[in-house]
């Protein structure tokens, strides 16, 4: 049995999804920390929302998650971020990710840094490292984090909001590297990746300080690698209402599978199952079932903290 509850914390963008079939909560951090809440992490978000009333919507739904907002400031003028999403027949989604927004001016305040200080694993992406301001302020927290946490970059490639300057920076800082067959893609011309798959993976290890590499592969399912072994799981029959938040959902499951020294078929079976219900369901932070709560075997419930966000705007 597992002795803690692992405190987990996902770095940068907070916003609404504008679906077809209305809003939804979204952002790879809040949408991390959801599922990692829901598999019994402790999960807090570190972004910025805007002094409007979606910026209030998005603390209040975060709270009754569960999810700490503690360390999500207010900007005085930009608005809380939105993103329109539009699903094609097979449930996949293009984005139009609306700019300037309250996330592209996160702030390292001391309370947010402290934070930083006390977690097992802290997840940050490419997205929210578009302004400058934003990426200073994620590279100070993964400077202040302690040795001890598991660093996550879990790249996320949108529109044109990444540079190989981001992606290399984030390459350096992370112990693990998520990414998806599309930004695979993506990132091989960019950094000069050749052969299969899995050779890119490969040479993605050895050039950086990384220990594991995931590839998230839609219906083909999954590869997980770490410096020594390769698990590869089939994708599962899924009925797809669309994909928004599949991949942050796996990457709940991976995160804290390596904090509690799960295997890597163990994890990525799991974290592979995870996405696919994910894909079953629609906007990106479904309820899970009871089942899948239970995968982490930590010794009792815990409770939603409920901290509230200073209400100053700053």
């Amino acid at each position: 049995m597992n002795t803690k509850h692992p405190f987990v914390v996902g770095l940068g963008e907070l916003l609404w999804d504008l679906l077809p079939a209305g809003k939804q909560l979204g952002g790879a951090p809040a949408n991390f920390a959801h599922h990692a809440h829901q598999l019994g992490a402790r999960s807090a978000v570190i972004s910025r929302v805007g002094n409007d009333p979606a910026g209030v919507e998005i603390h209040q739904r975060l709270t009754r998650m569960g999810v700490d907002t503690g360390t999500i400031s207010i900007h005085p003028t930009l608005p809380t971020g939105s993103v329109t999403v539009e699903v094609d027949s097979t449930g996949l989604p293009k984005y139009e990710i609306h700019a300037p927004v309250a996330w592209d001016e996160i702030q390292a305040g001391s309370a947010a840094i402290q934070t930083v200080g006390m977690a097992d694993a802290i997840v940050f992406g490419s997205l929210a490292q578009r302004s400058p301001v934003s990426r200073q302020a994620i590279q100070s927290f993964l400077e202040s984090a302690p040795a001890k946490s598991l660093r996550v970059f879990d790249i996320n490639l949108r529109q044109h909001y990444f540079s190989p300057e981001i992606i290399e920076q984030g390459l350096k800082a992370a112990h693990v590297l998520k990414l998806n067959d599309e930004e695979l893609t993506v990132l091989g011309p960019l950094m000069g990746l050749r052969g299969s798959e899995r050779e890119q993976l490969k040479q993605l290890m050895d050039a950086y300080p990384l220990q594991y590499v995931a590839l998230t592969r839609g219906a083909r399912g999954s590869v997980l690698c770490s410096v020594n072994a390769v698990s590869e799981v089939p994708g599962l029959p899924t009925s797809v209402v669309d994909t928004v938040g599949a991949g942050d959902a796996f990457t709940a499951c991976l995160t804290l599978g390596l904090l509690c020294g799960w295997g890597l078929d163990r994890i990525n079976r799991r974290a592979n199952e995870l996405a696919a219900f994910v894909c079953s369901c629609a906007g990106a932070t479904p309820d899970l079932p009871p089942a899948m709560n239970k995968w982490f075997d930590y010794p009792s419930p815990i409770h939603a903290r409920t901290d509230t966000v200073r209400r100053e705007v700053e």
